[in-house]
């Protein structure tokens, strides 16, 4: 959400009466007989559980299965969830009041005590989650020091007043740590589900808290779910039966909708975007996203170890081109890491953008050759990519002009994701595809993830000077100081280039005419099935 409105709202009582989000069908709305979605995933999910995820495909349907305090609105505006208010007086202790009727799909109660336990088991280090920093980048008390393993998860500053009664302590003020709540991470889990077994999350054993449960998984087919009746607004879910498809090639995607399998695509090729406008009128959508692609270099080994070899690679990179001609749907030149729709982000002007193409070519082959490459020493690389045709075009284009204007070798990589996450924690890569979609609409979603001790830190980027300024931003009182402090950290960024940004999302989809209440202005591309409804066609 944007947070000139978050920051007002959250430390303010919020009642949960007249915003509650669920299916907002018109009157006179001619409804039709069979309420089925389908909806294209662009790859299998590598987990079920909230605290496992890592990516897209995975957090889709979770958000499905389960629902945390406080949700999104189409505008990425909070609103309740299973909290049904929330309050802090000076933005450091937050008291979360919960729904008295929210369950478990086994009809159970959801209590203030089930997010003690999922919040700790986040951040338990036996727990492995890939996004246990979030806890500690939300500043609640010892997430950190539990994450390292220095103190116990029973320490965390989350606690219960009664059984509705949620109340968390934060290291420091934060005004927007509601809105951080609205987060797959900080989704409940049942503890009696979680250790009945290491299948607890196959259909028909799987307990959720959302508006849907899983009824069937065939793997790399589909995922299906249909309506959990003990959910505390089932009266207003109007979809029957929702079905996830995971398809990564978009091409296959997007053949399947237009034969009318598919009623809503993740994305679509970009090659397609004109045809598509011509033959579909009406159903092609390309809003700009909260979100930026990016390669990594690995900063600790290999030829990308030298900062100077990173930066001629970076500025090699024609975004522009980018942009405009290989994808050629909206999306916009990254000379800079965090997105320009981000709230609370004014970006200083690049020294990338004020150069032409020409001029950061002379500059980088310069670079390269202080760093010991050139034509009798060639450089050498592997560009990794997840299967993808977008991820392919891109980097058979990237890699077409490092070989033009620095000569380059290099060799491309595509790996299915399991696989690719493999590799990309362990650091066996050079150069790797990577893209971060913001958790929350402020800067630090972006910039956190290049600190050191961020497990999300693919290039295991480490700076002390850049780690000092993303906490400073933290404290900071005013808007415009946390501003200087992001775009210092932009600028270090620039600089030592452990990630070279190239282009600022759209959040290219199909849908459908039929298909009504999907939230396309959401900047996060947050959206709950259970807001959406099939109209008579």
């Amino acid at each position: 959400m944007r947070h000139s409105v978050s920051v007002t709202c959250c430390a303010l009582l919020v009642s949960s009466f007249s915003l509650a989000y669920a299916a907002d069908v018109p009157g006179g709305t001619v409804l039709a007989e069979k309420q089925e979605l389908v909806r294209h995933i662009k790859d299998e999910p590598a987990s079920l559980d909230p605290a496992k995820a890592v990516g897209l495909p995975e957090i889709q349907v979770i958000r499905d299965l389960f629902e945390g305090l406080v949700n999104q609105n189409e505008k990425g505006e909070i609103i309740p969830g299973v909290a049904s208010q929330w309050k802090s007086n000076d933005n450091r202790i937050w008291t979360f009041t919960l729904r008295d009727n929210a369950q478990w799909a086994d009809g159970t109660p959801v209590t203030a005590q089930d997010f003690v336990y999922s919040w700790q088991r986040l951040v338990d280090p036996k727990t492995l989650s890939p996004f246990a920093w979030f806890a500690a980048l939300a500043g609640i008390t010892n997430a950190q020091a539990i994450i390292d393993g220095k103190v116990t998860p029973d320490q965390l500053g989350v606690s219960t007043v009664d059984a509705h009664t949620l109340r968390i302590q934060l290291d420091k003020p934060l005004p927007w740590f509601a809105s951080l709540t609205a987060s797959f991470a900080f989704y409940p889990v049942q503890k009696a589900n979680v250790e009945s077994g290491k299948d607890w999350m196959k259909p028909g054993k799987l307990i959720g808290n959302g508006a849907y449960v899983l009824k069937e998984r065939v793997v790399n087919e589909k995922l299906v779910v249909v309506p959990n009746t003990h959910y505390w607004d089932n009266a207003k879910t109007v979809l029957q039966k929702v079905t996830f498809l995971p398809i990564n090639q978009e091409s296959a995607a997007t053949k399947r909708y237009l034969a009318g399998d598919i009623d809503i695509t993740e994305s679509f090729p970009k090659n397609m975007y004109q045809k598509l406008l011509k033959d579909i009128p009406g159903q092609v959508y390309t809003p700009p996203q909260l979100g930026t692609y990016y390669y990594a270099f690995n900063t600790q080994k290999g030829p990308t170890a030298d900062s100077r070899v990173r930066l001629a690679l970076s500025m090699t990179i024609d975004r522009r081109l980018m942009a405009e001609k290989v994808l050629g749907t909206g999306e916009k030149p990254a000379w800079h890491f965090t997105p320009d729709v981000t709230a609370g982000f004014t970006p200083d002007p690049s020294p990338f953008e004020q150069m032409s193409q020409e001029e950061l070519n002379a500059q980088a082959k310069t670079l390269l050759r202080a760093a010991g490459y050139g034509s009798q020493k060639p450089l050498k690389l592997t560009l990794l990519y997840n299967t993808s045709e977008n991820h392919q075009k891109i980097a058979i284009a990237v890699a077409s002009m490092w070989k033009k204007n620095l000569g380059v070798d290099v060799k491309l990589q595509n790996q299915e994701w399991k696989t690719y996450i493999d590799s990309r924690n362990t650091g066996n890569f050079d150069v790797i595809r990577a893209s971060w979609v913001g958790d929350y609409n402020e800067p630090s979603t972006f910039l956190s993830l290049l600190t050191s001790t961020h497990t999300g830190n693919i290039s295991r980027f480490n700076n002390p000077t850049y780690d000092k300024i993303l906490t400073q931003a933290t404290m900071e009182n005013t808007a415009e100081a946390r501003n200087a402090d992001y775009n210092a950290a932009e600028k270090i960024l620039t600089e030592q280039a452990p990630i070279a940004p190239i282009y600022q999302y759209t959040n290219g989809r199909l849908i459908k005419p039929w298909v009504k209440g999907y939230p396309i202005t959401n900047p996060e591309d947050v959206a709950y099935s259970r807001t959406m409804y099939i109209v008579k066609h």
